[in-house]
């Protein structure tokens, strides 16, 4: 029995012996370690800072890296090309509505025409006779109405009321859409079927003196640019007397 106190007392002071040289370590493995720190690489250069320092270096590898803000581009760095052009606005092309040129006889109208032709213009060219400067006849007549529909309308007016002696001047380049009701060569035959179309109830029907005809021309011109009236001015300056007026 003594022996086995003996040997149990030795073994136990031999356990602590190599405990407090470190042969066996520590069992909270956070106290020195004399054999470890021995076996390290560089221990040489191991230094020992401050529990604060150490959270202040945990804390910085902690923080996001923020990448810094690109500068802004200086204005004067801006070229023209940068900048979007500006578009002008469309000027639009004002028309003329009507020009007429005369007065013509006919062989210079015919020697105007002629030059005339290099411009092309088509349907807005017109030739038309002048009216002349004696009374010939007197005309009973409704107004020009507009267009064909508008005729035929007030045609089948007259019929309703019995008139029926008409006729619509389609033709007609200073009365076209209106209706004649008779051509008289005194002013008083006209006046008196004036006087008995109205008891008939035709109260839109007047009377107008008719010219003879004349021997002078002129050319009307119609929805044309400022251009080719200028063209125009200088054609009709090579004819003497010859007059360019706004015309309907």
């Amino acid at each position: 029995m003594l022996k086995f106190i003996f040997w149990s007392l030795l073994a136990a002071n031999a356990g602590l012996y190599a405990y407090g040289q470190g042969y066996l370590g520590h069992f909270s493995g956070s106290e020195r370690e004399p054999a470890r720190l021995q076996n390290q690489l560089n221990g040489d250069k191991l230094a020992v800072i401050s529990a604060a320092k150490a959270e202040a270096v945990v804390a910085a590898l902690k923080a996001p890296a923020v990448e810094p803000e690109p500068a802004p581009e200086p204005a004067a760095a801006k070229t023209v090309a940068d900048t979007p052009a500006k578009k002008a606005p469309e000027k639009k092309e004002e028309k003329i509505a009507c020009v007429e040129i005369g007065n013509f006889v006919l062989a210079d109208a015919r020697r105007f025409e002629d030059k005339l032709a290099p411009l092309a213009l088509g349907d807005r060219q017109a030739r038309i006779n002048l009216p002349g400067t004696e009374v010939s006849s007197y005309i009973v007549f409704i107004p020009p109405q507009g267009n064909k529909d508008g005729a035929e309308k007030k045609a089948a007016e007259l019929r309703a009321l019995g008139v029926t002696n008409y006729f619509i001047m389609s033709d007609s380049q200073t009365m076209r859409w209106a209706i004649s009701l008779g051509v008289f060569k005194s002013e008083a035959g006209a006046q008196t079927l004036l006087a008995s179309l109205q008891k008939q109830g035709v109260h839109s029907a007047r009377v107008a003196p008719r010219m003879s005809a004349s021997k002078l021309l002129a050319f009307q011109f119609r929805g044309i640019s400022a251009d080719t009236k200028s063209r125009l001015d200088k054609l009709r300056a090579g004819f003497a007397d010859k007059e360019s007026r706004s015309c309907k």
